[in-house]
């Protein structure tokens, strides 16, 4: 399982879950400075930090995908779990299949990091909406087709 930085405590919440319910045997926390307090929270939710690896380089999600994807090829994995916001799967999915079209990914988002009454909120609608402009950037500039 990959856990990418960003997002609230949603993000290693969900993967706990996801790892009590055997889904995975292993996570990679990835992101410059995010992975440090995701393990964190893992280890919190009772995640074992033998099972915890972290990838600690990448700022965007094109580097997530970029650096995390030689963790797990010297791994020799061949299925992954991505867990992000459901907002950021799409583009997260389409950035980890493009970089290891060799390796089976599967998106299982976070539930929402916000209470309903917070959604109209400016900073949780301005995530969702920056994601599009986001998606045909990656496409245009990386080749990364989020279809």
């Amino acid at each position: 399982m990959v856990v990418l930085g960003g997002g609230a405590a949603e993000r290693p919440e969900r993967a706990a879950e996801l790892f009590t319910n055997h889904a995975a045997p292993r996570i990679i926390v990835s992101g410059r400075g995010d992975c440090t307090i995701n393990r964190h929270l893992l280890i919190e939710d009772g995640v074992p930090g033998k099972v915890i690896g972290m990838e600690t380089q990448s700022r965007t999600t094109r580097e997530n995908a970029e650096f995390t994807v030689k963790l797990l090829r010297e791994q020799k994995v061949g299925r992954v779990i991505l867990v992000t916001s459901w907002y950021h799967s799409r583009r997260a999915l389409a950035c980890f299949r493009h970089y290891a079209p060799e390796i089976k990914f599967y998106s299982r988002p976070s539930y929402a990091g916000y209470a309903r009454a917070k959604w109209p909120g400016r900073r949780y609608i301005g995530h969702i909406y920056s994601e599009y402009p986001k998606l045909l950037g990656y496409w245009v500039g990386y080749g990364v087709c989020p279809f």
